[in-house]
């Protein structure tokens, strides 16, 4: 792009140029950025949530202002951290590369624009320095990006192969036994004439959705699966609506469709063996190195199926005074006790993660909050509940603080973990053994 350079007056400082452009027009520049950005169809779905919109304004400009500070970015290890930021958060959300790449030209053609607009000495040089600071942060950025999806894929094909730690032959036995429950009350509710429920709405269905998927993904196994219950829900269950229960040639289909899932989830198990690295050795919950593949992967789904989602936070209340009073081998078969109670209240289809030293998280896919506040209550109910026997004889007496979250959409899984964190630092302030709501 050509720029217009002024013989009069000596030429002013490149950075002092730049930083009265960002001063006068950054949030024009910033609301065009957006405008812009917002009729590419791969950005809009990571722009239009109310809670990106909002914080970017703030944000890019901010960013913009930083980047075109005195300090270069190559000599500030501070600036070049907060670019490395940004990627990684650009990686966690999958926000692909090249809408990061168009932004950056949005921002460099409209300060060329005004750089063209005012005519200055020294217009080249200050284009050249706008050009080069821009480019260096997407270069760190993308730096970032890289590994970061790197990373995240390398932790989503270890889960995948870890394959939740389950005890493999329980787990398979739990899902057909699963599939044989849906099956007579299928047959229960056309006895009656009463409305038949979904393979896919079933429990059996949200393992399916939100771990077989996961775990078995890509097989031929999973897509014959897949289609079976296809051809029961759309097929099969109407086709029995409509007809009188008696229909023998319809029944018999149905069951040999039911067998057919069955065997089909037998052989997907065989394709799997068990990893003892993935469990958390002390709760057999799991580790929260998974945590962002699994909780990024259920952000993705809620987004794109508008299905909600919910998370909860449970903390152990004054947990150090048991460690302090008691020693941290009593501790720790407090939570072990803990971590028990909490997963035999919560469904199939729940993940449970030990989040840090006393604390845990639940993520619940297609969980409405109420749903939700209803497995939290349970589980608070239930520790408090439980006397946990320890060594010195009489049983311990304890009780746990929540925090429950329901995704409002942002594509950022660490603005959702944070919203149940809040929310759990006041269940903690307002007095302990009770259950906050986030927002």
């Amino acid at each position: 792009m050509l720029m217009r350079i002024s013989a009069a007056g000596p030429a002013a400082d490149p950075i002092a140029v730049l930083q009265a452009i960002v001063s006068e027009h950054g949030e024009a520049m910033v609301a065009k950025f957006y405008e812009t950005l917002m009729r590419d169809a791969d950005a809009a779905q990571f722009l239009s949530n109310d809670a990106v919109h909002g914080r970017l304004s703030t944000s890019l400009l901010d960013w913009l202002r930083s980047l075109l500070d005195v300090e270069a970015i190559q000599d500030s290890p501070a600036l070049q951290e907060k670019q490395r930021v940004v990627g990684q958060v650009h990686a966690r959300i999958k926000i692909p590369i090249h809408v990061v790449m168009e932004g950056a030209i949005i921002l460099k053609k409209q300060i060329f624009e005004h750089l063209r607009a005012r005519d200055d000495e020294g217009a080249l040089e200050v284009a050249q320095l706008a050009d080069e600071r821009i480019d260096r942060a997407i270069m760190l950025m993308s730096q970032a990006y890289v590994k970061d999806t790197t990373d995240g894929a390398r932790l989503d094909e270890a889960y995948r192969l870890f394959s939740l730690d389950q005890d493999l032959t329980s787990e398979k036995e739990a899902q057909r036994a699963s599939l044989l429950a849906w099956s007579q009350k299928s047959l229960f509710a056309l006895l009656r004439g009463e409305a038949l429920e979904k393979v896919s709405e079933s429990e059996f269905g949200f393992w399916i959705r939100h771990r077989a998927e996961f775990m078995f993904q890509n097989s031929a196994q999973l897509r014959d699966l897949l289609a079976e219950i296809e051809t029961i829900d759309t097929t099969l269950l109407p086709q029995l609506a409509a007809t009188p229960a008696r229909n023998t040639d319809l029944l018999a289909s149905l069951q040999v469709a039911i067998d057919r899932v069955g065997f089909l989830v037998s052989e997907l198990f065989q394709t799997l063996s068990a990893m003892e690295v993935g469990r958390d050795p002390l709760t057999r919950a799991l580790n929260r190195r998974f945590l962002p593949a699994i909780l990024g992967r259920e952000v993705t789904y809620a987004n794109s199926h508008q299905t909600p989602l919910s998370i909860m936070l449970i903390d152990v209340d004054r947990f150090k005074a048991i460690n302090d009073t008691l020693g941290h081998q009593t501790g720790d078969v407090v939570l072990r006790q803990v971590a028990q109670v909490i997963m035999d209240n919560v469904r199939p289809s729940d993940f449970v993660f030990r989040y840090g030293g006393e604390e845990f998280l639940i993520v619940s896919a297609e969980t409405p909050l109420e749903e939700a506040h209803g497995i939290a209550e349970r589980i608070r109910e239930s520790v408090a509940a439980q006397p946990y026997d320890v060594a010195q004889g009489t049983p311990l007496r304890v009780t746990a603080s929540i925090g429950l979250a329901a995704h409002s959409g942002h594509p950022d899984q660490s603005y959702f973990i944070k919203a149940a964190d809040d929310a759990l630092y006041r269940a903690k302030a307002n007095g302990r053994n009770r259950i906050e709501i986030a927002g």
